[in-house]
């Protein structure tokens, strides 16, 4: 668990980057999530470009100390928002042929948990940071002092 903890800001990282090209791919490659969405919702397409487009501006927004609060809270509640897509894809046993073994009941049943590890991660980041420690993609000089990390 210490391993964790000193690890804070390299793992804000690594679900900052993730996050960012996992958006990206919503917009590359459409067709895989457009595929699990669950029928009852409208406008396919354009869900899965909206949940796209927040990925990636969440993504940022953890790598930019006065957002990286917000941002976390915003991934999370992201998360729950395209877990029905998560569960429409393991109950209807859907196939991603561009991911192996994604027709699996393992794959499809393990991944149904893994939301709650990415919610239980952007949660971390809702707290408050060590102001000298925090990973940030623009100089801490330029942040104003009266803006609390």
């Amino acid at each position: 668990m210490e391993l964790i903890k000193n690890n804070k800001e390299l793992l804000r990282v690594i679900l900052a980057v993730s996050i960012i090209i996992v958006g990206i791919t919503h917009f590359t490659i459409p067709q895989p999530y457009v595929k699990i969405m669950p029928p009852q919702l409208p406008y396919p397409l354009g869900l899965v470009y909206l949940s796209g487009f927040y990925e990636i501006l969440g993504g940022i927004g953890l790598l930019v100390p006065p957002l990286s609060q917000p941002a976390a809270w915003g991934l999370i509640a992201l998360f729950i928002a395209v877990y029905p897509a998560n569960i429409n894809m393991a109950i209807n046993h859907i196939e991603i042929e561009s991911i192996p073994y994604s027709g699996s009941p393992f794959f499809q049943a393990i991944r149904l948990p893994l939301q709650g590890v990415l919610i239980a991660w952007a949660y971390w980041y809702t707290k408050p940071s060590d102001k000298e420690k925090q990973v940030s993609i623009i100089p801490k000089s330029m942040i104003p002092e009266e803006i609390e990390l």
